[in-house]
């Protein structure tokens, strides 16, 4: 079992009024039981970020390995806007 430690926050008004609106209204037993859920909301939502963040610079990590190597292709807007309508047209 995990040990518990206290802690004291501070937030906004209308925040504390939202955690103690949530508890009185049933949805959970105390304003403890609040911050916990969002805590564990906002621990998923990071780890997602994070997970993100390593696919983008996996992405431009490859990207730079491509230019290095030479495989580039000259910029061609014009041939990325056709793309980009022949796209949206097959959707």
């Amino acid at each position: 079992m995990s040990t518990i430690e206290r802690m004291t926050i501070t937030m906004p008004a209308d925040m504390a009024a939202g955690v103690k609106a949530a508890v009185e209204a049933g949805d959970y037993a105390s304003t403890s039981e609040v911050v916990r859920d969002a805590l564990r909301d906002w621990k998923l939502r990071r780890a997602v970020q994070l997970q993100q963040m390593e696919a983008l610079k996996a992405d431009i990590d490859r990207g730079l390995a491509d230019v290095a190597a030479g495989r580039v292709k000259a910029f061609d807007a014009q041939r990325i806007v056709e793309r980009g309508r022949k796209l949206l047209a097959n959707r």
